[in-house]
This record gives C-alpha cells, sequence and structure tokens, in this order.
C-alpha cells in the first residue's frame, strides 16, 4: 500500500517538473490513496471467503 503511494507520488512530482504544472503531484498520490485501499480491501475480502 505504501509503495503504491510512494509511486503515484514520485511519478506526480517528476510530471510536474517536467510539464511544469502543479496538480500532477497532488491527483496522483489521491489516485494512488483510493487504488491501494481498493485493492487492499478487495484482498481482505478475498481471504475472507476463503475461510468460510
Amino acid at each position: 500500500m505504501g509503495g503504491t503511494i510512494f509511486l503515484g507520488n514520485y511519478l506526480g512530482q517528476w510530471l510536474d517538473a517536467k510539464y511544469d504544472r502543479d496538480f500532477w503531484e497532488t491527483t496522483l498520490t489521491l489516485l494512488s490513496v483510493f487504488a491501494s485501499m481498493y485493492l487492499v480491501i478487495s484482498q481482505v475480502i478475498k481471504v475472507s471467503k476463503e475461510d468460510d
């Protein structure tokens, strides 16, 4: 989860510097947080179904 957020933030920083914008870092970090939360929740649901 932390790695996904870190990579999204790092990519956003790189895009901000490359294209001289200031919204990529925030946008990609937020999308990374939602994506990693989705992945964690889906894995928890999958593990809980296997236990039944």
